[in-house]
């Protein structure tokens, strides 16, 4: 269902790495014109770099607006804020430390405009962390940027599928380095966070949520591991005991592999991989990441630049399509729920 036109979330759009496949699916997704019936896109990048893309696809019909007036957008179209301008060397699936620098510039922008409420939500188009990353942006990826950027103190990664959910209790963190970020304080944390975000930004009344143990079978009663025994079990049990619909500890891999995932509205992994390569399987097309936590709503395609495929006109935009229909819903979720109170 979609808002009055008076009411409909502007939502700004990062191009991500101009060099990647952003550009390309956020034409593609923005094409689709039933998108502008229920919001107002802000795309916050370069007017070049679009026309650029579009020469390339051969999408002569696929127009914009460029933004003059600082938050003056136009309801029944696609806007563009020029974040650059510098002329930026467009070189489809060559890495470049000025397309990490154009990415960060669109980044601030759009941060600085959802501070200032000229935005109601905002999606990320994919970077490289490997032009990105420097003095500007000493972050692991957007989502360690972002909960500093709103002072969230903590948020949570939650990739967003159809009829799955999954959060992770550890993000970008070196394998090496995962158990020593597993503590009680931490994973309860996150088990808040995870069902605050049911709650709140999905409309779940009482969320049924499942806890992925760390180690290969959840631990096998101390044999391959205590992290379930004296961490993870003790705070399920704990929320338990106030009432929450908390379980677990599975292990991951029959977890995903029986099914029994269809039967919580959310599932907490412990770190990056054991959440992501079940989600991605199961989720690829349609799905989305989410941060929860913060302030605004953002969320981004859950792919990545695709050098191989960039400017070939071969990416799928269902990713860019359907993070922009989230970012939709859960601003009507927040909104609706402020009149609610």
């Amino acid at each position: 269902m979609s808002l009055p036109s008076s009411d409909k979330p502007r939502i700004g759009i990062t191009l991500g790495d101009l060099n990647g496949i952003g550009p390309e699916v956020i034409i593609k997704a923005l094409s689709d014109h039933r998108l502008l019936s229920m919001m107002t896109p802000i795309v916050y990048g370069s007017t070049r770099v679009l026309s650029y893309y579009r020469k390339l696809m051969n999408l002569e019909e696929f127009n914009y607006s460029q933004v003059k007036t600082k938050g003056q957008f136009f309801q029944k179209a696609i806007n563009v804020v020029n974040c650059w301008e510098d002329i930026i060397e467009i070189l489809p699936g060559q890495p470049s430390r000025q397309a990490g620098k154009a990415a960060l510039l669109s980044l601030k922008k759009v941060v600085e405009d959802a501070k200032e409420g000229l935005i109601d939500g905002f999606v990320t188009g994919p970077i490289d962390k490997n032009t990105i990353h420097g003095e500007d942006f000493p972050y692991r990826g957007h989502t360690e940027y972002l909960t500093q950027a709103f002072e969230a103190g903590e948020s949570l990664m939650l990739m967003v599928g159809n009829d799955l959910k999954v959060g992770l209790v550890t993000e970008h963190v070196p394998v090496k380095e995962i158990a020593s970020f597993i503590t009680k304080e931490r994973v309860e944390l996150k088990i808040r966070l995870l069902e605050m975000s049911l709650k709140k930004d999905f409309h779940i009344a009482k969320p049924k949520i499942a806890v992925l143990g760390l180690n290969p079978h959840a631990g096998d009663e101390g044999l391959l591991g205590t992290e379930e025994k004296e961490i993870i079990s003790p705070v399920i049990a704990e929320l338990k005991n106030k009432g929450k619909l908390i379980f677990g500890p599975f292990p991951a891999d029959g977890f995903f592999a029986s099914g029994q995932y269809t039967k919580y509205d959310g599932i907490l992994a412990m770190y990056h991989d054991q959440g992501l390569v079940a989600f991605k399987t199961i989720a690829f097309e349609d799905g989305i990441n989410f941060t929860a936590g913060l302030s605004v709503v953002r969320t981004s395609p859950d792919h990545g630049t695709a050098y191989n495929i960039a400017g070939k006109n071969l990416a799928d935009e269902s990713s860019m399509r359907q993070a922009i229909y989230t970012a939709c819903d859960i601003v009507k979720n927040r909104q609706e729920q402020l009149v609610d109170k």
